[in-house]
C-alpha cells in the first residue's frame, strides 16, 4: 500500500505541474479568445462593417484562437501535436478544396462590404446586369431589374468584371446625339436646342449644357447636346428631350433625316 502512495506521489509530482499548466492555459486562453471577440465585434460595428460579417468574422477568430489554445495544452502535456496540426491542415485543404467556388464568393462579398463599390438603392450595372441593388450578401449580391425581375449574382462574378455605379455621383451628364439635314440651317437648329434646354427647368446651369457639332455623317450633320442634371433626373430629361426635340423641329421646319435608299431599274431591249 505504501508503494502505491509513493507511486502515486512520484506521479503527482511529475505530470501534476503538467496537467495544472495545461488547465491553466485552457482556462486564460479561453478568457482571452472571448476578450478578442468581444474587441473585434465592437471594432468592426464601429466601423459600420456589416452585421453579417461581424459576427462570422469574430466566430472564426474565437475558434482559431482556442484551437491554438488546444495545441498549446495538448504540448504542455508532452503530447505530440505534430501529426495532430498535420490532420488538421490536411482537412482545412480538402474543406478549401471542395468549396473553393463559396469561398471565392465570401472573399468577394468580404471586399465589397469593406470598400463598397456600391450600396443598397444604388443603380448598377455588374456582371452584366443593370438594376437596382436591394442586397449585399456574403456569398452573393441582389439587384432588381428595371422590369421588376429579381437577379441573384454570386460575389465572384460582381467582382470579377467591370461594375459601372450610376448612383455614386449627384450629377450626370445626358448625352444626345441629333442628325439634321444638310439643308438645314445650323444656326437656327442650335438655337431651337437651346430654347429646349432653356426650358427644361430640371437641366442643372452648371456645368453648362454643350451643344456642337459633332459628325459630318453619310445622310445629316450630328450635333451633340449634353445637359448636365441631378443623378435621379437623368432618365425622365432624357425621355422629355427626346420628344421635345422632334415636336419642336417640326414645327420650325427642321429635317430630321433616316436612312433611304434609292433604287434605278433599267429595261434592256
Amino acid at each position: 500500500m505504501e508503494e502505491l502512495i509513493i507511486k502515486a506521489k512520484e506521479l503527482g509530482i511529475e505530470f501534476g505541474p503538467k496537467v495544472l499548466g495545461a488547465l491553466a492555459i485552457l482556462i486564460i486562453g479561453r478568457i482571452v479568445a472571448g476578450i478578442l471577440k468581444k474587441v473585434i465585434v465592437k471594432t468592426m460595428q464601429r466601423a459600420k462593417v456589416d452585421e453579417t460579417l461581424v459576427k462570422f468574422t469574430a466566430s472564426v477568430s474565437y475558434v482559431a484562437i482556442m484551437a491554438f489554445v488546444v495545441v498549446s495544452a495538448l504540448g504542455q502535456l508532452n503530447v505530440q501535436t505534430g501529426s495532430f496540426i498535420a490532420i488538421l491542415g490536411a482537412a482545412g485543404l480538402a474543406v478549401g478544396l471542395a468549396l473553393q467556388g463559396s469561398l471565392a464568393n465570401f472573399a468577394s462579398g468580404v471586399l465589397m462590404i469593406i470598400f463598397k463599390p456600391f450600396k443598397v438603392g444604388d443603380f448598377v450595372d455588374a456582371a452584366g446586369v443593370a438594376g437596382v441593388i436591394e442586397e449585399i450578401g456574403i456569398f452573393n449580391t441582389e439587384l432588381k431589374t428595371g422590369d421588376n425581375k429579381k437577379v441573384i449574382i454570386p460575389n465572384a462574378s460582381v467582382t470579377g468584371g467591370n461594375i459601372i455605379n450610376y448612383s455614386a455621383n449627384d450629377t450626370r451628364r445626358v448625352d444626345l446625339v441629333v442628325g439634321v439635314g444638310y439643308g438645314d440651317d445650323l444656326d437656327k437648329v442650335k438655337t431651337t436646342l437651346q430654347d429646349i434646354l432653356a426650358g427644361e427647368s430640371r437641366i442643372l446651369p452648371e456645368p453648362a449644357p454643350t451643344i456642337g457639332v459633332s459628325e459630318l455623317a453619310d445622310s445629316s450633320v450630328n450635333l451633340v447636346v449634353r445637359p448636365w442634371v441631378n443623378t435621379a433626373d437623368y432618365w425622365p430629361v432624357l425621355f422629355a428631350l427626346t420628344e421635345e426635340i422632334k415636336k419642336r423641329f417640326d414645327k420650325e421646319g427642321i429635317s430630321i433625316p433616316f436612312p433611304q435608299q434609292d433604287v434605278h431599274m433599267h429595261q434592256i431591249s
